[in-house]
């Protein structure tokens, strides 16, 4: 989408209403502008003399998202594919389809973006980021729905954004408040949507953050330069808050304690 207006600025345009016609968001907010190809939903808006209760959502074609069709005032949510789970494609196939703004998840969709529209303060709010997430979550749900099952979570783009997150981990594994909503935030998805990654991949967030956390404890363990440093400390390093919860996972895990690992390097040097 080609606008030079700030995502503030976009909301607020958007609530005020001009004489265009036309008004652009980018969700979830803060997005890249870079996030690839995207699908664009034009919400009816209702203008001074209008209503918009029973007219439909209408997803553009993303190469030319500026002409929906039809009379009326609308505003178009650019949504990155990565953000559904969905891939170019798909997005295209989206092209022209309508989904009613009076039932069904549609419905949900129209009153929550409209609600989120409609105040123009809104977007500076604490809750600015949540609520925006939450509506990419109804996005996605109506999205699952027109393109039917099985097709939403396509391999490339849940993969791409998965490849992300695992960099992202891996970066800040000794940051003892890694944590599943911390990582959504940073990658302006819901917490909803990265168990979903993940559980697509066989596994869990939790899981794999903890695998990653054992793993670089033990190879720490088994540096000669670290021989004189605790158990406790090299656990807390990697973001264990309890000694006794790391050796417990630890043997479980490799079938020795920390320090039994540790004498065991030793004995072959």
């Amino acid at each position: 989408m080609r606008t030079e207006e700030s995502a503030g600025e976009r909301t607020a345009g958007a609530a005020r209403g001009d004489d265009s016609g036309r008004h652009h968001r980018t969700l979830p907010w803060a997005t890249s502008e870079e996030d690839g190809e995207s699908p664009y939903l034009a919400l009816p808006k209702a203008g001074p003399e209008e209503s918009s209760e029973c007219r439909s959502l209408l997803f553009l074609d993303p190469l030319e998202p500026e002409h929906p069709h039809g009379e009326g005032h609308f505003v178009v949510f650019r949504v990155p594919c990565v953000h559904l789970g969905i891939s170019a494609e798909e997005a295209r196939r989206l092209a022209g389809t309508e989904a009613p703004a009076d039932s069904g998840v549609g419905a949900l969709v129209s009153r929550f973006l409209n609600a989120l529209i409609g105040e123009d303060g809104l977007c500076h709010s604490a809750s600015a980021r949540r609520l925006s997430l939450n509506a990419v979550d109804l996005v996605a749900l109506l999205v699952a729905e027109l393109l039917g099952p099985g097709s939403v979570a396509s391999p490339a783009a849940g993969g791409e954004m998965l490849t992300r997150i695992r960099d992202h981990i891996e970066t800040h594994l000794m940051d003892p408040d890694l944590s599943p909503q911390s990582i959504a935030r940073a990658h302006h998805i819901s917490v909803r949507y990265l168990h979903k990654l993940f559980q697509s991949d066989g596994t869990t967030v939790g899981t794999w953050i903890r695998q990653r956390r054992l793993e670089s404890c033990r190879v720490d363990l088994g540096r000669p330069s670290n021989r004189r440093r605790t158990v406790a400390a090299v656990a807390q390093n990697w973001g264990f808050a309890s000694p006794s919860h790391f050796s417990r996972l630890f043997r479980r895990t490799y079938g020795l304690s920390p320090t039994e690992w540790q004498i065991s390097l030793s004995t072959r040097d």
